[in-house]
C-alpha cells in the first residue's frame, strides 16, 4: 500500500478558491442528477448524551474518479465550552485499486463545498442584479455561503442576525475585513429586519422553529437555507414553501428524508413533494429552467451529499499533490 497523504486545515484551507470549489460542486450535482453516482442516503447517529449527531457520508462519482467517505460531527453545545460545532475527517480512496489515498480534514471541507453549493444556486436562481445580502445565523457555514455569493452577485449590503449579537459582531468584523470590494454590514437586533427588502437570504442555523416571518420575504427573493440537516429542525416558515414559486434540493431523496423544512410543510398540508421544482443539478445541467421572473421567490434546501464532498475532496488532492502539500504516512 502507498503512503496516504495527510492533510490539515491550514493545507486545505490554501488548495482551492471558493470559484473552483462551485465549479466541483457542480460538477458532482450534474452527474447526481443524471444518476451516474453511487451515493446513499447518509447515516445518521444520534449522541443523544451529548446532543451531537454524527454522518456517515459514502459516495463514488466515476466521471471525477472521486470515491470516498466523509466521517462529520455537528455537536451544537460544543460552543458552550470553546469548541467548534462542526468536525469531521475525510478519507480519499483510488477508484481503480481501494486503496486510501488522502486522509484530511473535513469540518472546512464541510463550509467550502456547502458554501459553493449556496454560491451554485444563487447563481442558477437570485436575480443578476442581487446586491443585498440576509444572514440568519453567523457560524463557519454562513462564512463559506457569504464569500460563495460575493462570489456570484455584486453585494454591496449585508445584514446579519445571531441570537447572540456578540457574534454577530465578531461576525461582521471579519467579513469587513476581507477583500471583495465596498461592503456595507449592518448587524440587526430581529431576523425580520434582516430579511425585509433582502435580495438574497441564508439561514445558516440548527433552529428546530423557523428563524423569521414568511411575510417578512419580498417577492424576488432567494433564499438559500443551509442549516437544519434533521426531520425536527425547521429554519424556513411553512408559510414561505407555500409561497414560493420554485423549491429546488441537491438530492430529492435526501431532501425528503432529513429535513423539517421540507418535512413539515408537508405534515402541516402546506406544501408537497411534487411541488419540488427539482434538482440544482437538473438546472446546471440545463433540463430545468432557473429563475424565469424577477418577481419569483426561489428557495434551495441544502441537506449537503456526499458527492459533494468526494468530488471537492479529489480537487483538494490532485492540487496537494502538483504542489507537494500535505505529508505521508504509511499505515
Amino acid at each position: 500500500m502507498s503512503a496516504m497523504l495527510i492533510l490539515n486545515e491550514a493545507d486545505v484551507r490554501r488548495l482551492a478558491s471558493m470559484e473552483e470549489a462551485i465549479d466541483a460542486v457542480a460538477a458532482a450535482l450534474r452527474e447526481y442528477s443524471r444518476g451516474r453516482t453511487v451515493t446513499p442516503v447518509r447515516a445518521h447517529v444520534q449522541v443523544e448524551k451529548a446532543g451531537g449527531t454524527s454522518l456517515f457520508m459514502p459516495s463514488y462519482v466515476e466521471a471525477r474518479d472521486s470515491l470516498g467517505i466523509k466521517v462529520v460531527s455537528v455537536f451544537p453545545g460544543n460552543q458552550a465550552v470553546g469548541r467548534r460545532t462542526i468536525n469531521g475527517v475525510m478519507l480519499l480512496a483510488d477508484v481503480h485499486s481501494g486503496e486510501p489515498l488522502a486522509l484530511m480534514e473535513a469540518s472546512y471541507l464541510t463550509v467550502l463545498r456547502t458554501g459553493a453549493a449556496a454560491g451554485l444556486a444563487t447563481r442558477c436562481l437570485a436575480r443578476a442584479a442581487a446586491e443585498i445580502l440576509a444572514v440568519i445565523g453567523t457560524g463557519a457555514q454562513a462564512e463559506g455561503a457569504v464569500a460563495a455569493i460575493r462570489a456570484v452577485r455584486p453585494i454591496r449590503q449585508m445584514r446579519l442576525y445571531n441570537r447572540s449579537r456578540g457574534k454577530a459582531e465578531a461576525f461582521a468584523a471579519r467579513i469587513a475585513g476581507q477583500p471583495g470590494g465596498s461592503l456595507a454590514v449592518k448587524v440587526c437586533d430581529d431576523p425580520d429586519e434582516a430579511v425585509a427588502g433582502a435580495d438574497i437570504v441564508v439561514t445558516a442555523t440548527t433552529s428546530p422553529t423557523p428563524v423569521f416571518a414568511a411575510d417578512a420575504v419580498a417577492p424576488g427573493t432567494h433564499v438559500n437555507a443551509i442549516g437544519s440537516y434533521r426531520p425536527t429542525m425547521q429554519e424556513l416558515p411553512s408559510a414561505l414553501l407555500s409561497r414560493a414559486q420554485k423549491v429546488v434540493v441537491e438530492s430529492r431523496e435526501g431532501a425528503l428524508a432529513e429535513t423539517g423544512d421540507l418535512l413539515i410543510p408537508i405534515g402541516q398540508g402546506l406544501f408537497s413533494a411534487d411541488r419540488i421544482h427539482g434538482e440544482l443539478g437538473e438546472i446546471v445541467d440545463g433540463r430545468l429552467p432557473g429563475r424565469e421572473r424577477q418577481d419569483e421567490i426561489t428557495v434551495f434546501k441544502s441537506v449537503g451529499l456526499a458527492a459533494m464532498d468526494v468530488v471537492a475532496a479529489k480537487l483538494l488532492y490532485d492540487r496537494a499533490v502538483s504542489l507537494g502539500v500535505g505529508s505521508r504516512i504509511s499505515l
